[in-house]
């Protein structure tokens, strides 16, 4: 009895051992798992009609303090990524999960060719005025999601209209970047997976405006008198808004990329364009032409949303 005993406890201790051996090989199997993760750059408009190129010189992008595979400096004219458009920076294999550590570093000296200025804004005459922040190092606030699936695509929108400012008291304009939380905050990332976006027409026959910006929020997130004085150290109106995109071309198109799934209100502002420069005139009544809510636009991934308006006055 005792050997009987002694055979089973022996029998169930290997059982034991077998499973649990299994278990520590599948573990490990899956929390290694990496996918290829691909990082883009793009950008919303800046508010100034003048401006021809915003020159940005990244020199290292870091995730959770590492740099990307394939990344080398690059000199990348932001104004030029709206509407959808974007520059791919590098790769990195990560597990799947929730992200909230990016770094960008800048070189203000110099651009990938030894030009001088390496940030700068360019304007239509081509005059050159450099950007220099209190630290080239930016550490993006922003959380993003690497999905189990064989690749990946994460865009970092530097929204340009957040992050650089321009000094109005002065004869010649004066650009600089915005103070390092706001330039931080300024920023934001999405998995393009877990996107969608809004597109359409906005139609003002009573031509109300030189310019017309439309402003993606979240809802319930806009507020007209917060919104429209600015905000911060560096006075960024509309600051909430998640993108925006400018009323352009005959048709009146706009393009409000990369949103995240969820629930937006669009809301339409008009300007007077005075000497290339856009000036604040006032929020705009919009009616959507099909019976969209346009306060309460429900946004999925992958999917493309028609938003088309019409402007009947001002408020």
């Amino acid at each position: 009895m005792k050997n009987y005993l002694k055979n089973a406890g022996i029998i169930l201790m290997s059982v034991f051992a077998f499973v649990s051996c299994n278990d520590d090989n599948d573990d490990p199997g899956m929390d290694a798992e990496t996918y290829d993760t691909t990082f883009k750059v793009t950008d919303a408009p800046i508010d100034n009609a003048n401006v021809e190129a915003v020159v940005v010189t990244i020199t290292n992008v870091k995730v959770d303090g590492k740099a990307l595979e394939g990344f080398a400096a690059t000199t990348v004219n932001l104004a030029a990524l709206v509407n959808g458009k974007t520059e791919t920076l590098g790769n990195m294999d990560l597990k799947a999960g929730s992200y909230s550590n990016i770094e960008f570093e800048l070189d203000f000296e110099k651009d990938v060719n030894g030009n001088t200025p390496g940030c700068y804004v360019e304007m239509a005459d081509g005059t050159k005025d450099a950007l220099v922040a209190s630290s080239n190092k930016i550490a993006i606030q922003d959380k993003f999601e690497v999905l189990a699936k064989s690749a990946n695509q994460v865009v970092i929108d530097f929204d340009l209209r957040k992050t650089v400012k321009e000094d109005k008291n002065t004869l010649s304009s004066d650009f600089n970047f915005v103070t390092m939380s706001e330039l931080s905050a300024g920023i934001r990332v999405v998995n393009e997976e877990l996107s969608g976006k809004i597109t359409g027409t906005a139609n003002d026959t009573n031509n109300t405006s030189d310019k017309i910006i439309v402003y993606a929020y979240e809802k319930g997130k806009f507020n007209a008198d917060a919104e429209t004085k600015g905000s911060g150290s560096s006075n960024v109106t509309f600051a909430n808004a998640v993108t925006s995109s400018v009323v352009s071309g005959l048709s009146g198109s706009y393009n409000l990329s990369f949103l995240k799934e969820g629930e937006y209100e669009l809301v339409f502002a008009s300007y007077t364009e005075d000497n290339n420069e856009l000036f604040f005139n006032s929020m705009l009544n919009a009616e959507s032409t099909t019976g969209l809510n346009l306060g309460a636009i429900s946004v999925t991934s992958s999917v493309q949303i028609s938003a088309n308006v019409t402007i009947t006055g001002s408020k």
